[in-house]
């Protein structure tokens, strides 16, 4: 009779409708029309009599009433795992493309986990004797129930006792051992890969930090490579765990009542609906948590690197403001993420009271026609109360896997990241004179790819000689300076350093033999003398006084609480403009190099200061000089003046000898001359 029904529900009647493709209509009249006869036929096995003798006859209300609920709870349950494929023929292709993504991604995690290999097997290990110990607690809690339940006998009693308290000892040591190796294992595995995605930021090129956010870079060093770790140490923890005690427990429960375990199959469809449900929205609402967390960190970190102008500006109430909105919108993310997972508690436990009072239920049955005892009925309920647990543990930690996995492919996606500047040049030369030609370059910033700064540029500066660079704001003197320290690739042309490409010479070389120092010079926490020795190993006191001396920084140094010694502060806020920007000087000249760029330097300098840095700067014959300077002085005694303007050379020559042709520079001296009498403070030439 249920096929028949199944048969006119299932096709004749959708046919004669017009609906016969509605796969739903059809899962749906399929398990009405099935269930109940599955349902007689598993309660004739489970209690060996006919159901009507258990709860009634099949046309009572009360049996329709849970027909009717099973049929529901069954079509919900398919359709949650398995939805129709209608439209993902096309996308079938792609989403195993993802999963393959996702295997590699993880594989690939599990390698850089290779030099914890000792870590993890011990917590394998400790993992697997500690579950083992865990499984025989409530068996052996059934046995003391049946042994006082039934003849006392002390000897078994005694032997029951002693075997739950072993058990109960080793689980212990165990699972404390398994943890600490997991944790210890997931440290290392962080450091690990914090450090080699930090070490691969700092090797891309300036542009590519121009493009991307602070808070973006921070987000990826502190979360991200704590959720990659996560996916290793601690889930797969938490799943083989869960792995391991679900098969164990199974095994445990059908020794024990093979028919019990079989209702306890009720409540696997209903927990796989619940989790599916809930992961969906859980998951997405942590993912714009962390996107939120990402922007309050990049407000903040905004905040704190502008503080003083933020306070020159009195917008420390703004700027309070920005970052209080930002952190509210994180707050209501979290409420509606902790409401969906308090109501997913809620039904969780509501699913495992009725489990148990059906539980109990059907055990007293089995109690009473002598197919289980108490005891065995206490160990096996013991064993189900955690088993739904331990499936939801198994089910939740492979969704955090993938959201790991997720994180581990952000922080692959800048590991792998090649810079745009090469640094893979291998030349280094044991005799470098300082030639530098600039031919034929065109250059645009990646921020602006549509506006060229440089346009078929050309200049040469020669060993031994200062050139300064002159012109109006935007011509393009500080992207010269950028070019020429390789923090930028040129679309077109190249630039030689004696005769060969810039690209050509090996990283570290080439910034020994080319240094810099700009109008802002940054400084890092730390003693003077670490700041002057910056990326120099074991260098020499006596070594950083002589550069010291030689940019006029000495003086001052010896003067300071603890000398060279002494703590700069963060970003050398504990010192003056002029005397960072000495401290940058000598940083530079400790290298001795070939190319000596100075963008602005003396900007913050008193008049001895610059007399000093400028009777160094003559001391050094051999060295090409290259210098970006408003003051007339300091442009007067250049070697050769160059004048740049819309990305060109406008004008080159002495002093003198632009002075009589009474072009651009002449009118930029003339309105200079004309500028600093009226405003003593003022000036026109200022840096891009």
């Amino acid at each position: 009779m249920a096929g028949i029904r199944w048969l006119f529900l299932g096709i004749i009647f959708p046919a004669c409708l017009g609906i016969n493709g509605n796969v739903l209509l059809k899962r749906c009249a399929a398990t009405m029309c099935l269930l109940c006869p599955v349902f007689e036929t598993g309660a004739v096995i489970l209690l060996a009599r006919h159901p009507e003798n258990w709860s009634g006859c099949l046309s009572s209300p009360g049996k329709t009433v849970v027909a009717t609920i099973a049929t529901g709870t069954a079509c919900l349950f398919w359709e949650v795992s398995f939805p129709d494929c209608v439209g993902k023929v096309l996308e079938g292709s792609k989403g195993t493309e993802k999963k393959q993504k996702a295997r590699a991604l993880f594989i690939r995690v599990i390698r850089y986990s290779r030099p914890d290999a000792p870590f993890l097997g011990g917590a394998f290990l400790f993992l697997a004797l500690a579950v083992i110990c865990e499984m025989f607690i409530p068996f052996y809690t059934g046995k003391v129930i049946d042994i006082l339940g039934t003849n006392y006998q002390a000897g078994e009693f005694q032997y029951a006792i002693l075997f739950m308290a072993l058990f109960s000892l080793g689980s212990s040591l165990s699972s404390g051992l398994r943890g600490g190796l997991f944790m210890c294992m997931l440290s290392r595995l962080n450091k690990r890969v914090r450090i080699m995605l930090f070490q691969a930021l700092v090797k891309q090129e300036v542009g590519f930090f121009e493009n991307t956010k602070t808070g973006d870079l921070t987000s990826r060093l502190s979360n991200d490579t704590k959720l990659m770790s996560q996916s290793v140490a601690m889930n797969v923890n938490i799943l083989l765990r869960g792995v391991i005690k679900t098969v164990g427990v199974l095994f445990l429960m059908v020794n024990l009542s093979w028919r019990l375990t079989l209702v306890t199959f009720i409540e696997a469809p209903l927990i796989a609906i619940t989790q599916k449900i809930y992961n969906t929205y859980y998951e997405q609402l942590s993912k714009e948590v962390q996107d939120s967390m990402a922007l309050a960190n990049e407000v903040a970190g905004e905040g704190i690197a502008a503080v003083r102008t933020v306070r020159s500006f009195r917008s420390e109430g703004s700027e309070g403001r920005r970052y209080s909105n930002r952190l509210m919108q994180i707050h209501k993310l979290k409420i509606r993420r902790d409401t969906v997972r308090a109501v997913y508690l809620l039904v969780r436990r509501l699913m495992a009271l009725g489990m148990q009072v059906l539980m109990l239920h059907y055990g007293r049955q089995l109690i009473r026609v002598d197919q289980m005892t108490t005891g065995n009925l206490v160990s096996f309920i013991l064993y189900q109360e955690h088993l739904g647990s331990y499936i939801m543990s198994v089910v939740h930690m492979y969704s955090n896997m993938l959201n790991s996995v997720g994180a581990a492919a952000k922080v692959f996606e800048y590991l792998d990241r090649e810079p745009l500047v090469s640094t893979k040049g291998v030349l280094e030369p044991d005799h470098l004179t300082g030639h530098v030609q600039f031919q034929n370059l065109t250059f645009s910033y990646p921020s602006r790819p549509d506006a060229p700064t440089l346009k078929d540029f050309c200049l040469e500066l020669l060993p031994g000689k200062l050139t300064a660079l002159v012109g109006p704001s935007g011509g393009g003197k500080s992207t010269c300076v950028s070019l020429l320290e390789r923090f930028y690739q040129p679309q077109q042309g190249a630039i030689l350093l004696d005769g060969r490409p810039l690209e050509s010479y090996e990283h570290c070389y080439l910034h020994r033999k080319v240094a810099m120092v700009g109008q802002e010079p940054v400084l890092f926490a730390g003693s003077v003398r670490d700041n002057i020795a910056y990326g120099l190993e074991d260098c020499p006191l006596e070594k950083v006084q002589e550069a010291a001396r030689r940019a006029n920084a000495h003086n001052f140094i010896c003067e300071l609480e603890k000398g060279y010694d002494t703590d700069v502060g963060e970003r050398g806020g504990l010192l003056s403009g002029g005397q960072k920007q000495r401290i940058a000087i000598a940083r530079a000249l400790i290298r001795d190099p070939q190319v000596l760029i100075l963008d602005e330097v003396t900007s913050a300098l008193d008049t001895e200061s610059e007399h000093m840095v400028q009777q160094t700067l003559a001391s050094c014959p051999s060295q090409t000089l290259l210098v970006i300077a408003h003051r007339l002085k300091t442009i007067e005694e250049a070697d050769q003046i160059v004048v740049i303007g819309e990305g060109k050379v406008q004008e080159q020559g002495t002093h003198q000898e632009l002075m009589d042709r009474k072009g651009t520079y002449y009118q930029l001296r003339k309105m200079t001359f004309i500028k600093v009498k009226g405003e003593p403070s003022g000036k026109v030439f200022q840096e891009e």
